[in-house]
């Protein structure tokens, strides 16, 4: 990822689901020249795979403008997708997905998802957070709806 001119930035992603399918939550966050945006949502009957994709489209769509995007993640199944590896479920999303990542330059990043002891700042950090702020969304969602 070294295009001069295109701004960086680093998409973390993650999708919490409580069943699957079940009630769902998703995260991202976006890190662009020291500053974060943190985008959180939720669907009540959906799985975790389409959790983890749409945190990915959600963050993606926020960018204006073609940038370098470092996505990191701990889903393999998201690296498979930006990679262009065939699906069979989730299609619509799959390509929404990939649409919005064809105006970028992308890099996957594919860490090692909730053990709790990531260095404070490091990719894996960072995914944590979106794991707990994905899981918080599901919650809410399925605390609002009993």
């Amino acid at each position: 990822m070294s295009d001069i001119g295109l701004p960086q930035v680093s998409l973390f992603v993650d999708g919490s689901c409580l069943g699957n399918p079940g009630v769902g939550g998703w995260a991202a966050i976006l890190e662009y020249n020291g500053r974060s945006r943190e985008l959180v949502g939720s669907e009540s009957l959906t799985t975790n795979n389409q959790m983890e994709l749409t945190a990915v489209r959600e963050g993606l769509k926020v960018l204006k403008r073609a940038c370098q995007v470092r996505v990191v993640t701990d889903s393999q199944y998201v690296a498979n997708v930006l990679s262009g590896c065939q699906t069979k479920a989730n299609r619509e999303l799959v390509q929404a997905v990939r649409q919005l990542a064809s105006q970028h330059q992308l890099l996957v990043q594919v860490v090692r998802g909730h053990s709790g002891h990531a260095p404070a700042g490091s990719a894996q950090a960072m995914n944590e957070r979106c794991d707990r702020l994905a899981y918080q969304e599901a919650r809410r969602r399925k605390v609002s709806h009993q």
